[in-house]
């Protein structure tokens, strides 16, 4: 199963406000794995990044002016995406101006029912604790020192880690592709145990016996 790890960031909170999208990035995992399809870009928000928001990432108004519109990503990004299920922390921030910028150019919005909310599953598990991205790195013992400020494939590769810890999976360390000639089958999982039975063929069971009371002389129970 694939799945898409989210994560924007923008010239301020609301886009109420009129803020924007100046950086996306998308991480696909397959079956939990991250695989080498990644989907990147800076934007142009065409309009200044508040003070706020600078802090929190360090994209200047001179950085962004020279990439390109959501507009001209935004087809390519679509096709990322398609049919996947979408993973984001705090969903509601990160769809809104999604949805946002599609509404713009009047392209589909992102539909809910495509999100699965980190903080939601994490809420839910957790509750009264700590839910930050940084929170749960912590908890899962997950390295978050690459994260001096936000940027958008850091924080994916931290969720996806993350995600995986939330929903009781152990980090994927095999990568078996059908055209493997290794199957799954001759693995054992760890959560998921399977003893092969091997039956005894008359003649192994006859030298058994044999050995028994050729060896055994005594009752040793």
């Amino acid at each position: 199963m694939k799945e898409i790890v989210l994560d924007t960031e923008t010239t301020g909170l609301s886009v109420r406000d009129g803020h924007r999208i100046v950086e996306i990035g998308c991480i696909e995992l397959d079956n939990l794995v991250p695989t080498k399809n990644i989907f990147h870009y800076y934007l142009n928000p065409e309009r200044k990044v508040s003070e706020k928001a600078f802090e929190v990432h360090g994209y200047s108004d001179e950085f962004l002016a020279t990439k390109n519109k959501f507009a001209d990503i935004a087809d390519d990004f679509i096709d990322f995406i398609k049919d996947k299920k979408i993973i984001i922390h705090n969903a509601e921030f990160d769809i809104g101006h999604l949805n946002n910028e599609l509404a713009l150019i009047r392209k589909p919005k992102i539909s809910n029912a495509k999100i699965i909310d980190t903080l939601e599953l994490a809420r839910n598990k957790f509750p009264g604790s700590g839910i930050s991205l940084d929170a749960l790195c912590k908890r899962f013992r997950i390295d978050n020192s690459r994260r001096e400020k936000h940027t958008a494939l850091v924080d994916c590769e931290l969720l996806a880690k993350v995600y995986i810890n939330l929903i009781d999976q152990k980090e994927p360390k095999l990568n078996l592709d059908e055209k493997d000639d290794i199957k799954a089958s001759n693995f054992v999982l760890e959560k998921d145990y399977c003893k092969k039975i091997v039956t005894p063929s008359k003649q192994e069971l006859f030298n058994h016996d044999e050995f028994l009371k050729k060896n055994l002389k005594k009752n040793y129970f």
